[in-house]
């Protein structure tokens, strides 16, 4: 795969995965959170979700595809992350109450008002700076490249290309 099909399916799955992964991870701690509150009890679709936004973030942040993904995805939870905080700086409330259904909202501001979207965020940062994500693979390199190669003895008739050439011994006796 060429560097720019690699960068263009990075920003493809950097638009992509980050949302899917919020609302898997927002969906899966409000409903276990709700679910436990009220009724005591675990709820297993929420612990599914919540395996599944494992995976993806996984995916989003170790995959050799390209760190734009990450990069993009840690630039949306670093800023929703760092909302709490300046609402706490400047006093003013900054996130709506009703933005999102209820176990979705339950979810966001459990993830966001303890800091965990922010770390999420800036790991995902952090996991897109490595300098290594950002090469392409190498591209295969031919050990003997500009080096002598033997050719012929200009010493010896050239070979004929009959079979009794190829048992004739390379020097002379």
């Amino acid at each position: 795969m060429t560097n720019s099909a690699r960068h263009a399916l990075g920003v493809l799955a950097g638009l992509l995965l980050p949302a899917l992964l919020a609302a898997g991870l927002w969906y899966g701690v409000g409903e276990l959170s709700v679910t436990a509150q009220r009724e005591l009890r675990v709820s297993w679709v929420a612990l599914g979700v919540l395996a599944v936004s494992g995976i993806l973030l996984a995916f989003l942040a170790g995959s050799r595809l390209s760190p734009v993904a990450s990069l993009l995805g840690g630039l949306a939870y670093t800023g929703l992350g760092v909302l709490p905080f300046a609402e706490i700086s400047t006093g003013t409330r900054l996130l709506p109450d009703a933005l999102l259904p209820s176990s979705l909202q339950s979810g966001f501001m459990t993830l966001t008002y303890s800091g965990l979207q922010f770390l999420l965020g800036v790991a995902l940062l952090v996991v897109s700076a490595f300098p290594s994500r950002w090469r392409g693979r190498a591209r295969a390199v031919d050990p003997y490249e500009g080096q002598w190669q033997p050719g012929p003895s200009p010493y010896l008739p050239p070979p004929t290309g009959r079979p009794e050439d190829a048992t004739r011994p390379m020097y002379r006796e």
